[in-house]
């Protein structure tokens, strides 16, 4: 048996929190890339199935899997320490698997032991305790000093994360590394493959989760940037369940199960956009957020109605002002590249006035910022109404001090918003620094960069050389 290896990014959704959990609205989710990776190596054990994640403490967790006398897969922990996603995972992946490829081949493989190792990029956990041991400041620099994939120092309950959808990027880098080195897809991945990927991933997220949720997360993880409406929940909710039949299970999950009503449009932030992010120490827990939102939804049906449709309306307004100014790169490059390079260096409430900032390319810029202005203030309208901190005032404060430097084309709360990240999408690599100098001044809240950047890439196999550190940790 070789060396496997599945890779797959985060995500930030630029636009469409709340509204990504109901079929009738759209999400615009944008891939980083901040990625997981998934390393599957034989080991000695036979039998055994041993998963490290060497960046936390008391990480390690045993598994024993074998095929039984009547063909049927015993899987049970081995280890008192437990980690839900990851039991979930192997074990229905195998089940999975099992029916794929049979009993005898699978129970050959699983005979002679298998290690797994995960990691995450340093970008999907705050780095803020490493940089103050080291005595750095919280700067980009300083976070391109350490290394690859360092330890957290804290175990996976306590480490701070920093909302770029990590438990989504670790389930589907590992369905995705057990189907490859099984047999079950091939490193090529294509469209279908990627579907039962991405089938599989979401039904292991939501058991693992306790819930079906809108799986934007784990869609950015299988397909990387493009524009989500989700699946009918109806899918995968009769599956919920720990003792679900196998054969059930895999024709629900099958990659040509036309149940499965999601749709993945392609999507790439334009020429010369550059996505920037914010970690903030205050961090929000997503399901408390919904929860809240979805209640006042419920109560106040005619008030977040209003809310909803609005948000909906420009939401989809962004991301068409977006597609357009791609097309207009393609009409004419040089006309638009040398508008972006003219807005670089005027705030974005100036183009508008600008003589030297005309034609078409400039027309759709202001009314993209006019329109994702109209986002910001329907999210500052749910945080009124709802008494939910979607956008709450700190993060109003910080955002409109960012969008106010020259080169920047807007700021906001990604996803379901709170207290724990932020984006910029700029136009230079000045506006860039500028924004970082003001993140690392502000006071109010503690604003500390990552260095992750769009990436469209969704899950893809990839070799150990390709990936700076890794033969480290694996060492």
């Amino acid at each position: 048996m070789t060396t496997t290896i599945a890779s797959a990014p985060g995500k930030v959704l630029l636009t469409g929190g709340y509204l990504v959990l109901e079929q009738a609205f759209n999400g615009l989710v944008v891939g980083t890339s901040a990625r997981f990776y998934t390393v599957i190596r034989p080991q000695t054990h036979a039998g055994t199935i041993t998963v490290d994640s060497p960046q936390f403490e008391q990480a390690q967790w045993s598994y024993k899997a074998n095929i039984n006398t009547n063909d049927q897969l015993d899987f049970f922990p081995s280890t008192e320490s437990r980690n839900k996603f990851v039991e979930t995972c192997l074990k229905f992946s195998l089940l999975l698997i099992l029916e794929k490829i049979g009993s005898k081949l699978l129970s050959n493989q699983l005979e002679q032991g298998i290690h797994i190792t995960i990691v995450g990029d340093n970008d999907f956990y705050s780095q803020r305790a490493q940089l103050q041991a080291k005595h750095l400041d919280n700067t980009a620099e300083s976070l391109q000093s350490l290394d690859p994939f360092c330890p957290t120092h804290a175990t996976l309950s306590t480490v701070h994360k920093t909302g770029l959808g990590s438990s989504a990027a670790l389930t589907t880098s590992l369905v995705a590394a057990l189907l490859l080195h099984f047999g079950v897809v091939q490193k090529s991945l294509d469209r279908s493959e990627k579907t039962l990927i991405h089938n599989l991933a979401q039904f292991v997220h939501c058991l693992a989760q306790g819930k079906v949720g809108s799986g934007f997360d784990v869609s950015s993880a299988v397909w990387g940037s493009h524009r989500y409406k989700r699946f009918n929940p109806s899918i995968l909710t009769p599956l919920m369940d720990e003792n679900v039949n196998p054969k059930v299970l895999c024709q629900a999950l099958d990659a040509n199960n036309k149940e499965w009503d999601n749709k993945v449009t392609p999507f790439q932030l334009p020429p010369g956009f550059d996505l920037i992010l914010a970690d903030i120490d205050a961090g929000s827990h997503t399901p408390t957020l919904v929860g809240k939102v979805l209640a006042w939804k419920k109560s106040k049906p005619e008030e977040s109605d209003e809310v909803w449709t609005e948000l909906g309306r420009y939401n989809s307004l962004v991301e068409q002002h977006f597609r357009d100014l791609s097309t207009l790169y393609e009409q004419d490059p040089a006309g638009y590249n040398q508008t972006i390079e003219t807005c670089g260096s005027f705030k974005s409430k100036e183009w508008s006035e600008q003589v030297s900032v005309a034609g078409p390319v400039a027309k759709v810029l202001v009314d993209l910022v006019q329109d994702f202005n109209q986002v910001r203030h329907y999210l500052q309208k749910m945080t009124e109404l709802s008494g939910v901190p979607v956008e709450p005032k700190e993060q109003t404060k910080l955002l409109d001090a960012c969008s106010d430097i020259p080169g920047v084309l807007m700021a906001g709360v990604p996803g379901a918003g709170g207290y724990d990240a932020i984006f910029c999408i700029v136009l230079s690599n000045t506006a860039k620094d500028n924004v970082r100098e003001l993140w690392a001044a502000w006071n109010e809240l503690s604003v500390g960069p990552l260095l992750s950047h769009a990436d469209s890439n969704g899950v893809t196999s990839v070799t150990i050389s390709s990936v700076p550190g890794l033969s480290r940790v694996l060492s």
